[in-house]
Protein backbone atom coordinates (compact mmCIF):
# COMPACT_ATOMS: atom_id res chain seq x y z
CA UNK A 1 0.00 0.00 0.00
CA UNK A 2 1.86 3.72 -0.68
CA UNK A 3 2.63 5.46 2.37
CA UNK A 4 -0.08 7.78 2.89
CA UNK A 5 1.95 10.31 4.97
CA UNK A 6 4.47 10.86 1.80
CA UNK A 7 4.80 14.32 0.53
CA UNK A 8 6.32 13.14 -2.67
CA UNK A 9 6.10 9.60 -4.78
CA UNK A 10 8.25 7.28 -5.33
CA UNK A 11 11.35 8.38 -6.83
CA UNK A 12 11.33 6.27 -9.87
CA UNK A 13 10.18 7.98 -12.92
CA UNK A 14 8.55 5.64 -15.65
CA UNK A 15 9.20 6.47 -19.41
CA UNK A 16 6.34 9.22 -20.90
CA UNK A 17 5.78 10.08 -24.68
CA UNK A 18 6.51 13.44 -26.49
CA UNK A 19 4.85 16.56 -25.83
CA UNK A 20 3.46 17.56 -29.06
CA UNK A 21 6.22 20.10 -30.73
CA UNK A 22 3.48 22.42 -31.47
CA UNK A 23 2.33 22.58 -27.90
CA UNK A 24 6.04 22.62 -26.13
CA UNK A 25 6.35 26.35 -26.35
CA UNK A 26 3.00 26.77 -24.19
CA UNK A 27 3.71 23.85 -21.70
CA UNK A 28 6.97 26.08 -21.47
CA UNK A 29 5.30 28.99 -20.91
CA UNK A 30 2.75 27.34 -18.18
CA UNK A 31 5.83 26.00 -16.33
CA UNK A 32 7.27 29.46 -15.48
CA UNK A 33 3.48 30.68 -14.38
CA UNK A 34 2.27 28.11 -12.52
CA UNK A 35 3.28 27.46 -8.85
CA UNK A 36 3.36 23.74 -7.31
CA UNK A 37 0.82 22.52 -5.65
CA UNK A 38 0.98 22.79 -1.91
CA UNK A 39 -0.42 24.54 1.90
CA UNK A 40 1.95 27.51 0.92
CA UNK A 41 0.77 28.04 -2.59
CA UNK A 42 -2.41 27.12 -1.88
CA UNK A 43 -3.89 30.52 -1.31
CA UNK A 44 -1.96 32.05 -4.78
CA UNK A 45 -3.07 29.21 -6.74
CA UNK A 46 -6.76 30.11 -6.34
CA UNK A 47 -6.17 33.38 -6.61
CA UNK A 48 -4.46 32.23 -10.13
CA UNK A 49 -7.51 30.08 -10.80
CA UNK A 50 -9.79 33.41 -10.59
CA UNK A 51 -7.99 35.80 -12.56
CA UNK A 52 -7.21 32.96 -15.23
CA UNK A 53 -4.25 32.08 -17.67
CA UNK A 54 -2.28 35.37 -18.38
CA UNK A 55 -2.76 37.25 -21.71
CA UNK A 56 -6.35 35.44 -22.28
CA UNK A 57 -9.11 38.22 -21.63
CA UNK A 58 -12.20 36.87 -19.47
CA UNK A 59 -15.11 35.74 -21.33
CA UNK A 60 -17.98 37.23 -21.84
CA UNK A 61 -20.68 34.91 -20.50
CA UNK A 62 -23.48 36.92 -21.68
CA UNK A 63 -22.30 36.57 -25.07
CA UNK A 64 -22.82 40.08 -25.90
CA UNK A 65 -26.84 39.81 -24.37
CA UNK A 66 -27.83 36.41 -26.05
CA UNK A 67 -27.31 34.39 -22.57
CA UNK A 68 -28.73 36.05 -19.60
CA UNK A 69 -26.18 34.81 -16.06
CA UNK A 70 -27.80 34.45 -12.68
CA UNK A 71 -26.32 32.75 -9.41
CA UNK A 72 -28.68 31.22 -7.00
CA UNK A 73 -28.20 30.17 -3.13
CA UNK A 74 -29.59 25.79 -3.51
CA UNK A 75 -30.09 24.06 -0.66
CA UNK A 76 -26.86 21.68 -0.22
CA UNK A 77 -26.62 18.04 1.14
CA UNK A 78 -28.72 17.65 4.11
CA UNK A 79 -27.73 19.51 7.39
CA UNK A 80 -25.34 21.34 5.41
CA UNK A 81 -24.72 24.98 3.81
CA UNK A 82 -26.30 25.88 1.01
CA UNK A 83 -24.52 25.89 -2.24
CA UNK A 84 -24.42 28.33 -4.94
CA UNK A 85 -25.20 27.83 -8.23
CA UNK A 86 -24.26 30.12 -11.77
CA UNK A 87 -27.36 29.60 -14.15
CA UNK A 88 -26.59 30.10 -18.26
CA UNK A 89 -29.89 30.48 -19.94
CA UNK A 90 -30.81 32.00 -23.62
CA UNK A 91 -31.82 35.30 -23.53
CA UNK A 92 -34.85 34.36 -25.61
CA UNK A 93 -35.82 30.41 -24.98
CA UNK A 94 -38.03 28.63 -27.60
CA UNK A 95 -39.32 25.73 -25.31
CA UNK A 96 -37.77 23.55 -23.00
CA UNK A 97 -33.79 22.62 -24.19
CA UNK A 98 -31.08 19.93 -22.83
CA UNK A 99 -29.93 20.71 -19.26
CA UNK A 100 -25.75 20.62 -18.59
CA UNK A 101 -25.03 20.52 -14.91
CA UNK A 102 -20.84 20.99 -14.71
CA UNK A 103 -18.88 20.49 -12.19
CA UNK A 104 -15.68 22.94 -12.94
CA UNK A 105 -11.92 21.34 -12.22
CA UNK A 106 -9.38 22.12 -10.07
CA UNK A 107 -7.41 19.74 -8.23
CA UNK A 108 -10.34 19.05 -5.76
CA UNK A 109 -8.57 22.80 -3.93
CA UNK A 110 -9.12 25.46 -6.28
CA UNK A 111 -11.64 27.18 -8.65
CA UNK A 112 -15.59 28.20 -8.18
CA UNK A 113 -18.84 27.82 -10.47
CA UNK A 114 -17.45 30.56 -13.19
CA UNK A 115 -14.46 27.97 -13.52
CA UNK A 116 -14.47 26.70 -17.07
CA UNK A 117 -17.99 27.48 -17.54
CA UNK A 118 -17.42 29.66 -20.85
CA UNK A 119 -17.27 26.50 -22.56
CA UNK A 120 -20.94 26.38 -23.14
CA UNK A 121 -21.51 29.87 -23.74
CA UNK A 122 -22.12 28.88 -27.24
CA UNK A 123 -24.81 26.51 -26.79
CA UNK A 124 -26.36 28.54 -24.88
CA UNK A 125 -26.13 31.83 -26.93
CA UNK A 126 -28.04 29.51 -30.06
CA UNK A 127 -30.81 28.58 -27.68
CA UNK A 128 -29.64 24.82 -27.74
CA UNK A 129 -29.06 24.21 -23.68
CA UNK A 130 -29.00 25.24 -20.08
CA UNK A 131 -26.46 25.63 -18.46
CA UNK A 132 -26.07 25.01 -14.33
CA UNK A 133 -22.61 25.12 -12.66
CA UNK A 134 -21.54 24.14 -9.21
CA UNK A 135 -19.80 25.88 -6.50
CA UNK A 136 -18.83 22.87 -4.31
CA UNK A 137 -16.91 22.91 -0.97
CA UNK A 138 -13.24 22.74 -1.58
CA UNK A 139 -10.93 20.73 -0.11
CA UNK A 140 -8.60 20.63 2.07
CA UNK A 141 -11.04 22.39 4.25
CA UNK A 142 -13.59 20.48 3.47
CA UNK A 143 -12.63 16.74 2.78
CA UNK A 144 -14.67 14.22 1.25
CA UNK A 145 -17.26 13.11 0.78
CA UNK A 146 -17.91 17.09 0.93
CA UNK A 147 -17.51 17.98 -2.66
CA UNK A 148 -19.28 15.38 -4.27
CA UNK A 149 -22.14 15.26 -2.37
CA UNK A 150 -22.57 19.40 -3.02
CA UNK A 151 -22.29 18.72 -6.18
CA UNK A 152 -24.92 15.66 -6.27
CA UNK A 153 -27.14 18.11 -4.08
CA UNK A 154 -26.90 20.81 -7.10
CA UNK A 155 -27.99 17.67 -9.62
CA UNK A 156 -30.61 16.97 -7.72
CA UNK A 157 -32.01 20.79 -7.42
CA UNK A 158 -31.41 21.09 -10.92
CA UNK A 159 -33.76 18.06 -11.84
CA UNK A 160 -36.33 18.74 -9.85
CA UNK A 161 -36.81 23.23 -10.63
CA UNK A 162 -36.14 21.17 -14.72
CA UNK A 163 -39.68 23.25 -15.26
CA UNK A 164 -38.66 26.16 -14.08
CA UNK A 165 -34.83 26.40 -15.43
CA UNK A 166 -36.44 25.45 -19.03
CA UNK A 167 -34.58 22.04 -18.91
CA UNK A 168 -36.27 19.28 -20.71
CA UNK A 169 -35.21 16.44 -17.75
CA UNK A 170 -35.00 13.78 -20.53
CA UNK A 171 -32.09 15.73 -21.92
CA UNK A 172 -29.79 15.97 -18.64
CA UNK A 173 -26.31 15.76 -19.01
CA UNK A 174 -23.38 16.09 -16.76
CA UNK A 175 -19.90 17.97 -17.35
CA UNK A 176 -16.42 18.29 -15.80
CA UNK A 177 -12.94 18.53 -16.79
CA UNK A 178 -9.98 17.47 -14.45
CA UNK A 179 -10.95 17.20 -10.85
CA UNK A 180 -14.77 18.45 -11.95
CA UNK A 181 -14.74 15.05 -14.02
CA UNK A 182 -13.69 12.83 -11.78
CA UNK A 183 -16.68 14.85 -9.49
CA UNK A 184 -18.92 14.28 -12.47
CA UNK A 185 -18.21 10.65 -12.52
CA UNK A 186 -18.75 10.54 -9.04
CA UNK A 187 -22.09 12.34 -8.70
CA UNK A 188 -23.08 10.33 -11.64
CA UNK A 189 -22.47 6.88 -9.72
CA UNK A 190 -24.50 8.35 -6.91
CA UNK A 191 -27.23 9.39 -9.16
CA UNK A 192 -27.17 5.52 -10.26
CA UNK A 193 -27.44 4.60 -6.74
CA UNK A 194 -29.85 6.55 -4.86
CA UNK A 195 -32.23 6.23 -8.28
CA UNK A 196 -32.46 9.86 -9.31
CA UNK A 197 -32.19 12.13 -11.21
CA UNK A 198 -31.41 10.14 -15.05
CA UNK A 199 -28.81 11.42 -16.40
CA UNK A 200 -28.62 11.38 -20.42
CA UNK A 201 -24.85 11.97 -20.66
CA UNK A 202 -21.61 12.34 -19.10
CA UNK A 203 -18.92 13.97 -20.31
CA UNK A 204 -15.87 13.35 -19.02
CA UNK A 205 -12.39 15.67 -19.59
CA UNK A 206 -9.45 14.33 -18.75
CA UNK A 207 -11.26 13.49 -15.54
CA UNK A 208 -9.40 12.75 -11.98
CA UNK A 209 -10.28 9.12 -11.09
CA UNK A 210 -7.92 7.24 -8.85
CA UNK A 211 -6.40 8.27 -5.81
CA UNK A 212 -3.77 5.47 -5.79
CA UNK A 213 -1.30 6.74 -8.14
CA UNK A 214 -0.17 3.26 -9.01
CA UNK A 215 -0.88 3.73 -13.01
CA UNK A 216 1.80 4.06 -15.22
CA UNK A 217 0.83 7.89 -16.38
CA UNK A 218 0.26 8.91 -12.66
CA UNK A 219 3.98 8.30 -12.12
CA UNK A 220 6.16 9.59 -15.53
CA UNK A 221 5.49 13.45 -14.94
CA UNK A 222 8.23 14.99 -12.30
CA UNK A 223 8.73 18.53 -12.51
CA UNK A 224 7.46 18.43 -15.72
CA UNK A 225 4.39 19.04 -17.68
CA UNK A 226 1.13 19.83 -15.57
CA UNK A 227 -0.06 18.24 -13.20
CA UNK A 228 2.31 16.62 -12.25
CA UNK A 229 2.55 13.31 -9.83
CA UNK A 230 3.48 16.08 -6.65
CA UNK A 231 0.53 17.76 -7.63
CA UNK A 232 -1.13 14.86 -8.09
CA UNK A 233 -0.45 13.63 -4.62
CA UNK A 234 -1.52 16.95 -3.26
CA UNK A 235 -4.71 17.31 -4.90
CA UNK A 236 -5.68 13.61 -3.51
CA UNK A 237 -4.51 13.53 -0.03
CA UNK A 238 -6.00 17.24 0.36
CA UNK A 239 -9.38 14.99 -0.60
CA UNK A 240 -8.98 12.08 1.54
CA UNK A 241 -6.23 12.88 4.04
CA UNK A 242 -4.56 9.54 5.38
CA UNK A 243 -7.03 7.15 3.67
CA UNK A 244 -5.62 8.29 0.17
CA UNK A 245 -4.76 4.77 -1.85
CA UNK A 246 -5.88 3.16 1.42
CA UNK A 247 -9.00 0.68 1.67
CA UNK A 248 -11.60 3.04 3.41
CA UNK A 249 -12.21 5.04 -0.02
CA UNK A 250 -15.22 5.40 -1.59
CA UNK A 251 -15.98 5.34 -5.05
CA UNK A 252 -18.08 8.04 -5.56
CA UNK A 253 -14.64 10.13 -4.32
CA UNK A 254 -12.30 8.06 -6.62
CA UNK A 255 -14.58 6.47 -9.31
CA UNK A 256 -11.92 4.43 -10.54
CA UNK A 257 -12.43 1.95 -7.31
CA UNK A 258 -16.09 1.27 -8.81
CA UNK A 259 -16.54 -2.14 -9.07
CA UNK A 260 -19.84 -1.87 -10.67
CA UNK A 261 -20.39 0.47 -13.95
CA UNK A 262 -23.02 -0.68 -15.32
CA UNK A 263 -26.51 1.46 -15.56
CA UNK A 264 -24.34 4.52 -16.20
CA UNK A 265 -24.97 6.96 -18.94
CA UNK A 266 -23.86 7.70 -22.41
CA UNK A 267 -20.27 8.39 -21.76
CA UNK A 268 -17.80 10.36 -23.54
CA UNK A 269 -13.74 10.61 -22.19
CA UNK A 270 -10.58 12.39 -23.42
CA UNK A 271 -7.20 12.70 -22.01
CA UNK A 272 -3.72 13.57 -23.54
CA UNK A 273 -1.16 11.06 -23.79
CA UNK A 274 1.11 12.64 -22.11
CA UNK A 275 -0.31 13.75 -18.95
CA UNK A 276 -0.93 12.38 -15.48
CA UNK A 277 -4.45 11.61 -15.74
CA UNK A 278 -4.07 8.84 -19.04
CA UNK A 279 -4.33 5.34 -17.73
CA UNK A 280 -7.23 5.98 -15.37
CA UNK A 281 -9.39 7.59 -17.86
CA UNK A 282 -8.23 4.87 -20.76
CA UNK A 283 -8.97 1.94 -18.16
CA UNK A 284 -12.24 3.72 -16.52
CA UNK A 285 -13.58 3.91 -20.28
CA UNK A 286 -12.58 0.08 -21.06
CA UNK A 287 -14.45 -0.97 -17.83
CA UNK A 288 -17.93 1.05 -19.24
CA UNK A 289 -17.73 -0.30 -22.39
CA UNK A 290 -17.31 -3.63 -20.72
CA UNK A 291 -20.13 -2.87 -18.48
CA UNK A 292 -22.35 -1.93 -21.20
CA UNK A 293 -21.79 1.55 -21.56
CA UNK A 294 -21.76 3.61 -24.90
CA UNK A 295 -18.43 5.31 -24.88
CA UNK A 296 -16.54 7.15 -26.78
CA UNK A 297 -12.91 7.94 -26.27
CA UNK A 298 -10.22 10.19 -27.62
CA UNK A 299 -7.04 10.17 -26.33
CA UNK A 300 -4.92 13.26 -28.20
CA UNK A 301 -1.38 12.37 -28.85
CA UNK A 302 1.58 14.19 -27.17
CA UNK A 303 -1.45 16.91 -25.34
CA UNK A 304 -0.27 17.35 -21.75
CA UNK A 305 -2.91 18.37 -19.19
CA UNK A 306 -5.29 21.39 -20.06
CA UNK A 307 -3.25 21.74 -23.26
CA UNK A 308 -6.34 22.58 -25.39
CA UNK A 309 -7.03 25.91 -23.36
CA UNK A 310 -3.08 26.62 -22.78
CA UNK A 311 -2.34 25.96 -26.38
CA UNK A 312 -5.72 26.79 -28.08
CA UNK A 313 -3.48 27.88 -31.57
CA UNK A 314 -2.21 24.20 -31.88
CA UNK A 315 -3.53 21.48 -34.30
CA UNK A 316 -4.25 19.13 -31.55
CA UNK A 317 -5.76 21.14 -29.75
CA UNK A 318 -8.58 22.59 -32.28
CA UNK A 319 -9.12 18.80 -33.20
CA UNK A 320 -9.79 18.00 -29.50
CA UNK A 321 -12.28 20.97 -28.98
CA UNK A 322 -13.62 20.21 -32.36
CA UNK A 323 -13.78 16.81 -31.18
CA UNK A 324 -15.52 17.53 -27.83
CA UNK A 325 -18.02 20.50 -29.08
CA UNK A 326 -19.81 18.21 -32.12
CA UNK A 327 -20.75 15.34 -29.26
CA UNK A 328 -21.82 17.83 -26.91
CA UNK A 329 -23.69 19.30 -29.70
CA UNK A 330 -25.10 15.89 -30.43
CA UNK A 331 -26.11 15.02 -26.73
CA UNK A 332 -27.90 18.10 -26.33
CA UNK A 333 -30.13 17.84 -29.16
CA UNK A 334 -30.80 14.45 -28.13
Amino acid sequence: MPDQHATTVATDTPIRPAFDAELAPALEVAREALLPFSAENLPLLRQAMIDGIPGMEQSDLTAGGLVTVEEREVPGPAGEPDITVLILRPANPAGSVAGIYHTHGGGMVVGDRRSGADMFVPLVAEGKAVVVSVEYRLAPEHPDPAPVEDCYAGLVWTANNAAELGIDPRRLLIVGASAGGGLAAGTALLARDRQFPTLSHQVLICPMLDDRLETHSSRMLDGEGVWDRNDNLYGWTALLGERRGGPAVSPYAAPARAEDLTGLPRTYIDTGSAESFRDEAVTYATRLSQAGVVVDLHMWGGGFHGFDLMAAHAAVSQASRATRDEYLRRAVEG
